[in-house]
């Protein structure tokens, strides 16, 4: 089969289109062929090798992370799918591997895919619908009433997260460029602020949860607008203990990501407030109560841009700039 591989860990290194071997098929897993992939800014920082301390991929290894396709082949063990079944997923880390026309996954790790969907909207939702419901749901526990800070609104996870914080009943502030504001406005956010023009730290107090995904500069200010014991959750670092417990790295490991939380979780005890960090991971389940929330159109896919296969390594490069309204897709194989 065709896929995308990295070859080598750099940020100068493009994607190779390569031959490779059709993935084995374990007990619990299915098979799936790819019709289309999200294109994620996690791919271009596993590729750069900035998250090998704990992800240490070998090379060459196939990128990618959302899927939506058809089940071609299901293992002994599998219950919850039949081939023929449309799905969407995350698949789970160490078997990533979406910029492929096959992939093989653990059937805890997929959905059936949303029935109003095409398979690239499909495939724009698993990994940004899976970090906005663990970071509001699980890991800040949003109630109807409470104010929400999402940062970078008209990107990928953003678009998603405030629809998702609106469905749940909170007031949501976001930043975008003046170009993007009817795009967030029409999602549902309440507090539009210009990022290049304002000052969100001048604007907002008394938040309860941020959901942070920019830089040290913008975490730090994104503390001082929190209410006594309010939340950031950060989906771009740093890394903290808890997230090392989570998966369960080694002592040494840990401690590094003690030392690299230490400033920020200190600067955030100081104010009395919370700092913790997320790095999703793969739900099928999570992924079916989205696919409720989708097939109800209560939250809708934002796409920007739909690359053909042959030009995944542009995709790529699209989502680096940082531009993107929403998510970009990969077109694997027409339906």
């Amino acid at each position: 089969m065709k896929s995308f591989t990295v070859n080598k860990y750099s940020k100068k290194e493009k994607l190779h289109l390569t031959e490779t071997a059709e993935p084995l098929v374990k007990d619990n897993d299915v098979l799936v062929q790819v019709y289309a992939t999200g294109v994620n800014l996690l791919d271009a920082k596993i590729r750069n090798g900035e998250f090998k301390i704990f992800l240490p991929y070998k090379t060459p290894f196939t990128l990618g992370h959302d899927v939506a396709g058809v089940v071609i082949k299901v293992g002994s063990q599998v219950s919850k799918f039949k081939v023929g079944d449309e799905i969407y997923a995350r698949p789970s880390d160490h078997r990533i591997g979406t910029f492929a026309e096959y992939i093989s996954m653990d059937e805890s790790d997929v959905a059936l895919k949303p029935k109003n969907l095409s398979m690239e909207e499909a495939s724009s939702i698993p990994l940004v619908g899976l970090t906005a419901w663990q970071a509001l749901l699980e890991k800040g526990n949003i109630k109807k009433g409470q104010k929400v800070f999402i940062q970078a609104g008209s990107g990928g996870v953003g678009t998603f997260a405030i629809q998702l914080a609106k469905h749940l009943g909170a007031t949501v502030a976001t930043t975008t460029s003046s170009a993007n504001i009817d795009l967030v406005k029409s999602l549902g956010a309440d507090i539009v602020i210009d990022y290049k023009t304002e000052d969100f730290e001048t604007i907002l107090k008394d938040y309860d949860l941020v959901l942070n995904s920019q830089d040290t500069k913008t975490l730090e200010k994104s503390l001082r607008i929190l209410k006594p014991n309010g939340k950031v959750i950060s989906i771009s670092g740093p890394p903290d203990t808890d997230f090392a417990d989570d998966i369960s790295l080694p002592w040494y490991l840990r401690l590094i990501m003690k030392m690299l939380s230490l400033g920020i979780k200190n600067k955030a005890r100081r104010l009395g407030v919370n700092y913790s960090f997320l790095f999703m991971r793969a739900d099928g389940n999570q992924l079916s109560e989205i696919t409720k929330l989708i097939n109800e159109g209560i939250i809708k896919p934002v796409m920007d841009k739909v690359f053909p296969f042959d030009q995944t390594n542009e995709a790529l490069a699209y989502v680096e700039a940082g531009r993107s309204k929403g998510k970009v897709v990969i077109k694997v194989k027409s339906k």
